[in-house]
């Protein structure tokens, strides 16, 4: 037989003792209480301070007094009733982006003959759009995507841009670069 019984009974291990807990042990523990008091004040603080804490005003006694002159005339030229006074054509200018084109001249045989006029490429039809309403310089128009707010000088739905908005006979129009005229239906 052997010495080992399993009806034996067997005293329970003890820790050894320990005199208290570590220097460093006590100095998380008390780093953990501080934080834990200062998460569940702090709240309070910013509730019962919100002077110190708040935004400042964005305006606050920081306007400008407008001078004593009187107001100036504006007045406003729509582009398509400007007049080019100048009888010189603008000379052309050379485009400074260098591309990866090369010209055909003298290759002419190698790869055939150059085109002897541009390709013309259609564009697609222009949509039409009607006029809804004129308000404060601005004009809503509507086509067949949706509803626009436009003003002079914004591209429009056929590909030109809105000249003027003005009142012909007592109702509104506007007209465009390309001279169309669209009445308020």
């Amino acid at each position: 037989m052997t010495d080992f019984d399993a009806d034996k009974a067997v005293p329970p291990l003890r820790r050894s003792e320990v005199r208290g807990r570590s220097f460093a042990d006590r100095l998380l523990i008390t780093a953990g209480v501080t934080l834990a008091g200062l998460a569940a004040f702090f709240p309070w603080y910013v509730f019962l301070n919100p002077q110190e804490f708040s935004l400042p005003p964005l305006w606050q006694d920081a306007r400008r007094d407008l001078p004593d002159m009187p107001a100036k005339v504006v007045v406003s030229v729509s582009p398509a009733a400007m007049v080019d006074k100048d009888d010189v054509a603008p000379a052309p200018e050379l485009d400074p982006v260098r591309t990866a084109t090369v010209p055909n001249l003298g290759r002419e045989g190698a790869r055939g003959a150059a085109p002897s006029a541009p390709i013309e490429q259609p564009l697609p039809p222009p949509t039409g759009f009607r006029l809804m309403h004129v308000a404060n310089g601005r004009a809503m128009i509507e086509d067949a995507s949706g509803m626009y707010i436009v003003r002079v000088g914004s591209i429009l739905p056929d590909n030109s841009k809105l000249a003027t908005l003005e009142q012909r006979e007592g109702e509104w129009v506007i007209v465009t670069s390309k001279g169309d005229v669209y009445k308020r239906r």
